[in-house]
C-alpha cells in the first residue's frame, strides 16, 4: 500500500467505486466542486491508483512558492479575465502526447453556479478524447466513476446527460452545489 492509499483509504476512510477504465488519454470531469478538499481528494485518489493528471487552476494560486509545487504536480494556470485559445492549446497538447489526463471541475469555482463551463467539453471534442465523469460523493465517502461520455458535438444534449449523472452525488457543502438546468430540445 503506497502513502496515498494509506491516507485516502486508511486515514480518511474513502473508497473507490469505478467501473470505467482510465484510458491513456482522457478528460476527467470532476464534480461536485464546493471545497478545496475536492482538490486534495482528487489528488489522493489519482495518485493512489498509480496515475497522475494535469489540472486547471486560476492563475492567482500560482504565487511563489506554491506555484512551483502546483506546476510540479500538474497544475496549468488559467487567466480567467481574458479569452484565450486555452482549449485549442490543450487539445493540441493532448493530440501530441502519448498520455494525457486532464482533470477539470466544470463548475469553475467552489461557489454556487447555475451555468457550468464547457471548456472541458470542447477540449475533448477537438482532441477526440473521452470524458470520464467522476463524482466526489461526500455522503458515501467515495470517488465514483460509472460513466464515460464520448462528445457527440451536440453540446446541450451531452450536458443534459452530464447533469443527469451528477444529480446522484452529495457535495461537501450541498448548499454550494447546483446542477445546470438545460431545457430539452424537441
Amino acid at each position: 500500500m503506497n502513502l496515498y492509499q494509506r491516507i485516502f483509504h486508511g486515514l480518511l476512510h474513502w473508497q473507490i467505486d469505478t467501473t470505467e477504465p482510465l484510458p491513456d488519454k482522457c478528460i476527467i470531469c470532476v464534480a461536485p466542486h464546493t471545497s478545496n478538499w475536492d482538490f486534495i481528494m482528487g489528488e489522493l485518489y489519482i495518485r493512489s491508483i498509480g496515475s497522475t493528471a494535469n489540472f486547471l487552476m486560476k492563475r492567482e494560486w500560482f504565487f511563489w512558492p506554491l506555484g512551483v509545487l502546483l506546476r510540479r504536480i500538474g497544475g496549468v494556470p488559467v487567466v480567467r479575465s481574458r479569452h484565450t485559445s486555452l482549449t485549442d492549446q490543450l487539445a493540441a497538447r493532448a493530440a501530441e502526447a502519448s498520455e494525457f489526463h486532464l482533470a477539470v471541475t466544470p463548475e469553475g469555482t467552489r461557489s454556487r453556479v447555475t451555468t457550468w463551463k464547457r471548456g472541458f467539453y470542447f477540449i475533448a471534442l477537438k482532441a477526440k478524447l473521452p470524458i470520464l465523469l467522476y463524482g466526489l460523493d461526500y455522503g458515501a465517502r467515495k470517488v465514483v466513476c460509472h460513466r464515460t461520455l464520448i462528445p457527440s458535438g451536440d453540446v446541450e444534449a451531452d450536458m443534459r446527460q452530464i447533469m443527469d449523472y451528477y444529480a446522484q452525488f452529495h457535495a461537501r457543502y450541498p448548499e454550494k452545489f447546483a446542477l445546470e438546468e438545460i431545457p430539452a430540445t424537441e
